[in-house]
């Protein structure tokens, strides 16, 4: 990986003229008054459409951040942009492992920069930015993951301005690990990918978005970002041993012993409606008993994407609190996936889990009765 100094400093216009911030002064942070000027931000590419070139096979990730500077030129106003090549993968070809270089990659450079800026494929996005989440808690500086339906070579893409809204989200002082979509701003643990076309792709599911673009600016909701409660430590570690489990009519519980005995440690089930599972006939509930009797973790969530499971409402619910499952509450399917995963990768006791999935660590969750770390 090499940087390119790229010191970018026409078109005052795109930034200033067209698109002015309203950010209250309570949301930048002190001693770095917005005014759009001198801003320093890494532009970290790993691939994905933005980047893609049609090839033999199809769209390809193939343009690096020097072949789009002048795109790059047009979106970032006075901000001085510095590059960096950190793969060029379509984000299917995301892995664990790549979140972990990723989150290293952004701890060593958070001190060099005012914000950073995630080019990114779209299909698992929101995987990564709930991950970084998890593993860049309470860092000081906004970190921007974006992309585009269409790739940046493309005269009708979407392309520019997701790059607008997140080089201009970078500068803005408030930190936090966000994505920046079609002229809005989300929390990257509350985002997910809704649509498979249009330009809308994303949404903040159970949560406002942070930011919005409109006619008046750039408007950040101060009381949504995520409280800092403590200072930034990198915290990386996860396992993989996870599966997840989409209920159905008929399900059988030997699929639970199934994966258990090929070594995953934890599972996250999405159930019907709040979150109710059969227990008679294919008694899945007893299998989850089984599982958590054997020290497995077992997260139970809802199909449904908006408003989330409440477990205890329902006997089929209830019956799986008793059995040892734990709820995943309103959290999006991609959070609760990606924090077990980091969750496991902090403790391996069980008490210590139970209690990590009681905690909103970083706005990626409301717990009934629990502190809040946003302003809903």
């Amino acid at each position: 990986m090499q940087f390119k100094d790229t010191i970018l400093t026409q078109l005052h216009l795109a930034l200033h003229g067209c698109l002015g911030l309203f950010c209250p002064v309570s949301s930048v942070r002190a001693g770095r008054d917005w005014d759009g000027m001198n801003k320093k931000v890494l532009i970290i590419n790993t691939g994905g459409t933005l980047s893609s070139v049609a090839k033999e096979h199809g769209l390809t990730p193939g343009l690096t951040t020097d072949s789009m500077l002048q795109e790059l030129h047009v979106v970032a106003g006075e901000a001085e942009l510095i590059t960096l090549e950190f793969s060029a993968l379509d984000s299917a070809n995301i892995f664990p492992e790549d979140w972990v270089r990723l989150a290293q990659t952004i701890s060593r450079q958070r001190d060099n920069f005012d914000g950073m800026v995630v080019i990114h494929g779209t299909d698992t996005l929101a995987y990564t930015s709930s991950m970084l989440s998890f593993m860049l808690q309470n860092i000081q500086i906004p970190v921007v993951i974006t992309g585009s339906q269409l790739s940046i070579s493309n005269p009708v893409a979407d392309a520019m301005e997701n790059l607008r809204c997140a080089i201009y989200m970078a500068q803005s002082g408030c930190p936090g690990v966000f994505v920046a979509f079609n002229r809005k701003v989300m929390l990257g643990c509350r985002t997910s990918k809704v649509r498979s076309l249009s330009f809308d792709a994303f949404d903040s599911i159970n949560c406002d978005n942070i930011a919005q673009i409109s006619s008046i600016g750039m408007k950040i909701n101060t009381h949504l970002l995520p409280k800092r409660n403590g200072i930034f430590r990198l915290q990386d570690h996860y396992c993989p041993d996870i599966a997840v489990i989409k209920l159905f009519p008929g399900i059988h519980r030997e699929i639970l012993e199934m994966y258990a005995d090929n070594g995953y440690r934890a599972f996250y089930i999405e159930a019907f409606g709040l979150g109710g599972m059969p227990f008679l006939g294919h008694d899945f509930i007893s299998g989850i008993r089984k599982l958590t009797e054997q020290g497995s973790t077992v997260l139970v969530g809802t199909q449904c994407r908006y408003e989330g499971s409440s477990l205890e409402v329902y006997e089929t619910g209830r019956r799986a609190l008793e059995a040892g499952a734990l709820q995943a509450y309103d959290m999006t399917a991609e959070a609760a996936v990606t924090k077990l995963m980091w969750v496991l990768g902090q403790t391996d006791d069980p008490l210590e889990i139970r209690e990590y999935f009681q905690l909103n660590l970083c706005g990626e969750v409301s717990v009934p009765g629990g502190s809040a770390q946003i302003g809903k």
